[in-house]
């Protein structure tokens, strides 16, 4: 009678596989909030505020837009998303710009945030919101309104807005770990501080590998 061939080890392997994939998606997200400029479009005459669907390099607002800003740690999402904490009131920020023949009005709202969503080191230029009524040419996109009253602006590489009147004066939509308060992340232990793998993460593998080991072993003991 010839030698068994080792395929029952396969279902074997598949379990371990399955194994490490269920651990590695159960572990938590290492960050989920962004420090970041979120840019939103206004209802003119006060309304709510709704979450841009496009950057303001490619937005080309309208005669009478409110385009606004906000510097903030939160969720990368329309539904999570700071909102600037002043009124889209086009009248209220453009009713003192009187309309000029080839231009439009753009009010603009720029939220430089709160102390606590401030990079290390630095601090929002200042606590209320600002505003101003941008009169560009009818073809100025929202980021070109917002160079006319706002600057200087800073870009990434990805065209990306990192700082609106230099603020920050540093970063750019970088991720901020899971704490208590986006101000005072948790910090992390010793094992997590180079960006490895978590300890729980670690010993969850351990432990999945000592199953397989036990199950390979005993596949041996039935194939002899």
């Amino acid at each position: 009678m010839g030698r068994r061939r080792p395929l029952a080890r396969i279902p074997v392997l598949a379990v371990l596989l399955g194994a490490v994939l269920a651990v590695l998606a159960a572990s938590p997200a290492l960050a989920s909030s962004y420090r970041y400029w979120s840019f939103w479009d206004g209802a003119a005459g006060g309304g709510p505020w709704s979450y841009a669907t496009v950057g303001p390099s490619m937005a080309r607002p309208a005669d009478g837009s409110v385009q606004g800003f906000r510097f903030a740690v939160s969720k990368d999402a329309a539904a999570e998303a700071a909102q600037p904490r002043a009124a889209a009131d086009f009248s209220a920020i453009c009713g003192a710009t009187a309309a000029a023949e080839g231009k439009k009005r753009v009010a603009l709202v720029v939220d430089f945030g709160l102390p606590a969503d401030a990079p290390a080191g630095e601090a929002p230029p200042q606590e209320a919101p600002r505003t101003a009524c941008a009169q560009v040419a009818p073809e100025a996109t929202a980021a070109e309104a917002l160079a006319s009253v706002a600057k200087p602006l800073r870009y990434n590489g990805a065209a990306m807005l990192c700082a609106i009147s230099g603020y920050p004066k540093q970063g750019c939509g970088e991720p901020i770990a899971e704490g208590p308060a986006p101000s005072a992340p948790a910090a992390a232990p010793a094992a997590e501080a180079g960006g490895g793998p978590s300890a729980g993460l670690l010993a969850g593998l351990a432990a999945v590998a000592a199953l397989a080991a036990a199950a390979v072993w005993q596949s041996r003991r039935r194939s002899r």
